[in-house]
């Protein structure tokens, strides 16, 4: 019987906790909110499957956390099981993790600084007693105020100390991959140190923006922490160089190179307080805590407000005097949470379209709701496709992989830039106005005016980017770009010029009724740019996103 289903019988677990609704999961078990029976106060039990090593790591769990007494520490209340679980009762502790706030854009470097701070506090009280967290990582720091920075360390699962017995056989590493340091993945046992690394981590992924190491394959993976971190300079070379100082040291490859955890905390904080810092800073001072929008994520509220008004007045339907409120509602909806208020901005839009075409407002819910599902990790990308029929407007279609250069992926760059060529291209044959790059025309409306069937409509845009095979083309020459030019960009000036060549080469030389001039121009001013401009890629290896909420794993040693 899994643990959830123990849950869910509705019985007491311990003979006082019972279990009132699931709050999360991972490959360590399952957290429940429970009521303590004999006090009526709530709390959070972990329950965990008591075969293998997910019952002795529960205990080691508990044996660790029970040790510490600092405010930065969850501790446990309770501890205990029975012939199939083991259980944990922690304080319940409303919030969220890093991992969660980093996805929904709530973190800026001030916020960063300080919660990576507030982390090493409890780490300097671990160490001091003896013990290694060894599992340092976004979804294992939890913030539990949302007016003010207030950190809690979780899941003492794979805690080392001196006492504990060993859970690992030779040559397995357990921990997150992704955060793991480098003489870990040598075999060499973990100490304070490891957990600095781990730290430093974190807090170079939510300066940045991406995690410095992640590949998609644990190899990859591994070989790149095997090479070092990404210069954070080069990424960021805005912040004060007594930060930049502190996150490097924090990610040397030598464990005896790093700081203490105390004195790092220390490092931080000072990085934030002196003068030439504030000169430097990036953002402006906190207001209201955590919930501070960063520039990218006002850029994603205005692109809401703006998707909303032009939607609207493209398709008429509201009153004229309504249009500038309801996309000021839904920038402020955008700013609050990025994923409800893109979701808002495309709803307000379905009206217009179903009294153009309930068929196209059909069409446009199914379309929306799959791009928020694909786009619900980054969330501030959701309204990037707008940039297309932008670009079209501006003559710069061109220019648009060196736009998107800054996403994570090679995939979700490449998909965002074909999307916003295909809304273009439907934004144009709507409208009535040529077709981009070559000028063709389609029928008004194509076709779809006044359609009511769903399937009617997809295919009449299907069969208007298919029956022009060199748009359909010239699209997917844009997403291998953006694909492809951080790519381009590592080979430096010759990386540069033969992507420009290359673009030029393809997209006209097969294609002659394409316009040349704005592909010429739009593929040297990249090259220019790649050579010129600093780029958040620049010294950076080939980085997709990191998974959200990784669970503690266990991995095999790789060789690299």
């Amino acid at each position: 019987m899994s643990d959830a289903t123990a849950a869910t019988t509705g019985e007491l677990v311990l003979g006082r906790y019972r279990p009132l609704s699931p709050i999360g999961s991972g490959g360590s078990g399952s957290v429940w909110l429970a009521r303590d029976e004999r006090t009526g106060r709530e709390l959070a039990l972990k329950i965990v499957t008591r075969e293998g090593k997910a019952g002795s790591r529960a205990k080691r769990e508990a044996e660790a956390a029970a040790r510490l007494r600092h405010r930065r520490c969850l501790r446990p209340l309770d501890f205990g099981s029975d012939d199939q679980h083991v259980y944990i009762a922690y304080e319940h502790v409303a919030g969220k993790t890093l991992r969660q706030a980093l996805r929904d854009g709530e973190i800026d470097d001030r916020c960063a600084i300080e919660i990576c701070a507030q982390v090493l506090e409890a780490l300097e009280h671990a160490h001091s007693h003896g013990i290694v967290h060894r599992d340092v990582k976004p979804a294992n720091i939890l913030l539990a105020s949302e007016t003010e920075i207030d950190v809690r360390l979780v899941d003492f699962g794979l805690a080392q100390f001196a006492e504990a017995e060993t859970l690992t056989e030779l040559g397995d590493i357990p921990g997150t991959l992704a955060y793991i340091s480098p003489e870990r993945l040598s075999g060499e046992t973990a100490t304070g140190a490891t957990d600095i690394w781990s730290v430093g981590v974190a807090l170079w992924e939510a300066l940045v923006g991406w995690h410095p190491f992640w590949a998609g394959s644990m190899l990859e993976t591994a070989r790149r922490i095997e090479g070092g971190a990404p210069s954070l300079e080069a990424m960021r070379p805005d912040l004060p160089r007594s930060l930049l100082a502190a996150v490097e040291g924090s990610l040397a490859h030598d464990p005896r190179d790093r700081p203490a955890a105390g004195e790092l905390a220390r490092a931080l904080r000072r990085s934030l307080t002196r003068d030439e810092e504030r000169s430097h800073a990036r953002k402006q001072p906190l207001v209201g805590g955590l919930r501070r929008p960063n520039p990218a994520r006002l850029g994603h509220a205005l692109a809401s407000a703006v998707f909303v008004a032009w939607g609207a007045s493209l398709f008429p339907f509201y009153p004229a005097h309504t249009l500038i409120p309801l996309a000021l509602i839904a920038g402020f909806a955008s700013l609050a949470n990025p994923v409800r208020g893109s979701a808002f901005a495309f709803s307000l839009l379905l009206l217009p379209l179903g009294n153009y075409s309930l068929g196209l407002a059909l069409a446009f819910a199914l379309a929306a709701t799959c791009w928020l599902i694909l786009t619900r990790r980054e969330p501030l990308t959701a309204q990037l496709p707008l940039l297309g029929p932008l670009a079209v407007a501006l003559g710069a279609l061109f220019l648009l992989p060196l736009v998107l250069l800054p996403i994570r992926g090679t995939g979700r760059r490449a998909l965002v830039a074909f999307t916003a060529f295909s809304l273009a291209l439907i934004v144009a044959g709507l409208s009535g106005d040529p077709f981009p790059l070559t000028n063709g025309k389609a029928p008004r409306g194509l076709g779809i005016e006044g359609s009511t069937n769903l399937f009617s409509v997809t295919g009449a845009l299907t069969r208007a980017l298919l029956d022009r095979p060199t748009l359909l083309a010239e699209g997917l020459l844009l997403g291998i770009a953006a694909a492809l030019l951080p790519l381009a960009q590592r080979r430096g000036r010759w990386g540069s010029a033969v992507f420009a060549a290359s673009m030029i080469t393809l997209a006209l030389l097969p294609f002659p009724s394409v316009a040349a001039t704005p592909v010429i121009t739009g593929a040297w001013l990249t090259a220019l740019a790649l050579v010129v401009l600093p780029a958040p890629v620049s010294s950076a290896r080939p980085i997709v996103a990191v998974p959200a909420e990784t669970p503690a794993l266990e991995t095999r040693r790789i060789a690299v």
